[in-house]
């Protein structure tokens, strides 16, 4: 608390956190590679990699059905999901706890980065972008979307349903 403000300021060449990274900055004796020292702040679910989301995100949408999310509201009228992505993660949530006392203590309603549904409307930005993915907040892992792209044009996005399972309930028991 007693480094000036302005240190902590993210600047142009100076990423978040830059005071703590350049403390552990030491050529001599490094603490850890720099590539990993001064790599991008990464939302926890985002840390598995961009592949990874999209993998799930696109396994969902080819679980749910266009029908299914158009009788969304009557299946969970409760947080009603709006996405294929947060039917089929529902569809697990309900599996495990079928009762309305867990079903009411998860929020519901759009976000962004994981924010909450009262945060989204913070930026008229995050409106536009449903993507709960870290991603989306701000523009700052727009990179990471022309990243994804360029996998998936390279083959390099998931494969193999054990992958795109362990995944599932991996990313699931986050946003649970």
């Amino acid at each position: 608390m007693n480094i000036d403000p302005e240190w902590k300021m993210i600047r142009p060449g100076r990423i978040e956190k830059w005071v703590l990274r350049n403390a552990f900055d030491n050529d001599q004796k490094p603490y850890l590679p720099k590539h990993i020292l001064y790599r991008q702040k990464e939302q926890f679910s985002d840390g598995v990699g961009y592949s990874w989301i999209d993998g799930l995100t696109d396994h969902a949408n080819s679980q749910v059905t266009d029908s299914m999310l158009i009788s969304a509201s009557f299946i969970y009228p409760e947080n009603t999901p709006t996405t294929k992505e947060a039917y089929y993660y529902r569809t697990i949530f309900e599996k495990f706890f079928p009762k309305n006392a867990a079903r009411s203590t998860v929020p519901g309603g759009p976000s962004v980065a994981c924010s909450t549904a009262k945060a989204v409307e913070w930026d008229a930005e995050w409106l536009k972008n449903p993507d709960p993915s870290g991603r989306a907040a701000l523009g700052n892992h727009a990179a990471a979307y022309e990243e994804a792209a360029g996998n998936a044009s390279n083959g390099n996005v998931l494969s193999g349903s054990q992958k795109v399972q362990e995944g599932i309930v991996a990313k699931a028991a986050a946003v649970v």
